[in-house]
């Protein structure tokens, strides 16, 4: 069976490449020149960490990424509760 290629949807590409430009600025252009591969993978990592954990973001009341995943994750909880 042949293997279906989906068309991505253009958002997705948007939001990646938004947050690819993100990380050059922030971490390639602003903490280079860089000594060795293995210094910019664990730069990368420390910065995937802060994204996700650290961070605030504006679209969801200024909270983490993490702290607004564990808020749906414990609301879908008291809703499978209650029923």
């Amino acid at each position: 069976m042949a293997h279906q290629w989906l068309t991505g949807d253009s958002y997705n590409n948007a939001l990646a490449e938004s947050i690819i430009g993100l990380f050059k600025t922030e971490v390639i252009k602003f903490l280079g020149p860089w000594k060795s591969v293995g210094q910019v993978g664990w730069e990368t990592l420390k910065w995937v960490d802060w994204y996700n954990r650290t961070r605030l973001h504006s679209a969801i009341g200024y909270a983490t990424p993490n702290e607004a995943e564990e808020v749906f994750y414990a609301s879908l909880n008291a809703v499978g509760k209650a029923a």
